[in-house]
């Protein structure tokens, strides 16, 4: 017996440790995202260069003021974007134990896609914080429509008429969105939104959706014991005590707080909600207080790489972040669907 509680002990501590090595390998990872990101562009610039831009700012320099106006929030940018992408999927694959959950998929960036392009068709050219708002309402509405769809039909929701269902209402909304954008002589403007990228960042972008998306991390930090114990299912989660009505609100908010944000100011990335948080489980394991820090470094870590390969191999034009992504995840969702999107 003491046998087993000894192996019992060094089996978790062995995890334990592997989790916090796992965890300071990927911050590492990060910061050199970050510099690499910084570093490289349509004009290079010296490490030198960017120690003087950060802390000796002149503004008659051409490289520090490209280093503040454009580099800097683009980093930030691709860091948090990843980062709300990556833990809005962990959360909705938690809470719907769904392993094809993440927002392009069921329909929640999408939406804000299409609010996006009424936003332009009503004011023409509308301020950033209007076009917040509009994602805001455009990712609730899209998230509603695929599970109303989803549930109305028979046999109750499954991962795979979700999928269906997101992939139908997605192609439905982008037509809409092209309409419109037709119609109303706004395609130009919306085009950038549904390729996804972060070439066209700028200060204010992130000053506007920076609050949003810390907001949303630190509630889905708080929230994390619950999501793991909401992926048990329904039933244990009621049985141990868990007000499960609550947490899904309470999760949606944040579902809907970190894509809304994110799409306003990189437009339509899809799957890097998908992919991370399944590499996060196979690092940390099952538990959400794991899952959704890691899968937030993880999730910054892939865009930034993804937007620094964007701007590399069709230099000196830049391949939308969006299509890289896909490139990654679309062989790993039909994986997934094969599997009929077990695997949690």
């Amino acid at each position: 017996m003491n046998e087993k509680k000894s192996f019992s002990y060094l089996a978790s501590h062995y995890r334990s440790s592997f989790r916090w090595i796992a965890t300071i390998f990927l911050i590492i990872l990060v910061l050199f995202a970050v510099a690499l990101s910084i570093r490289f562009g349509a004009s290079d610039l010296t490490y030198k260069g960017i120690w003087d831009a950060l802390f000796h700012y002149d503004e008659t320099n051409s490289a520090h003021v490209i280093l503040h106006e454009l580099r800097l929030p683009r980093a930030i940018a691709g860091l948090l974007v990843g980062a709300a992408l990556a833990v809005s999927g962990a959360i909705m694959q938690g809470v719907t134990r769904n392993a094809l959950a993440e927002p392009s998929i069921l329909g929640v960036t999408a939406g804000a896609g299409f609010m996006l392009s009424i936003a332009y068709a009503v004011t023409k050219a509308p301020d950033f914080s209007t076009l917040v708002l509009f994602s805001f309402i455009g990712a609730g509405a899209g998230a509603a429509l695929v599970f109303t769809l989803t549930a109305i039909g028979k046999g109750g929701i499954t991962p795979v008429k979700l999928a269906l269902a997101g992939s139908a209402i997605t192609a439905m909304l982008s037509a809409l969105s092209t309409t419109i954008g037709l119609k109303y002589d706004v395609a130009k403007d919306i085009s950038f939104w549904y390729a996804g990228g972060l070439s066209s960042i700028q200060p204010i972008h992130v000053q506007v959706a920076v609050p949003f998306i810390v907001a949303g991390l630190l509630l889905a930090f708080f929230l994390s014991k619950s999501i793991s114990v909401m992926s048990l299912g329904e039933e244990v989660a009621k049985g141990l005590g868990q007000r499960t009505t609550l947490i899904r609100i309470l999760c949606t908010i944040v579902v809907l707080l970190l894509t809304g944000a994110a799409v306003s100011i990189a437009g339509i990335i899809g799957f890097v909600g998908l992919v991370v948080p399944h590499i996060v489980r196979a690092i940390v394991g099952v538990d959400y207080r794991w899952i959704i820090p890691v899968s937030a470094i993880v999730g910054g870590c892939l865009l930034l790489f993804a937007d620094i390969l964007g701007r590399i191999i069709m230099s000196p034009f830049e391949t939308p972040v969006g299509a890289i992504t896909a490139i990654i995840g679309v062989p790993f969702f039909l994986y997934l669907a094969r599997k009929d999107g077990r695997g949690l």
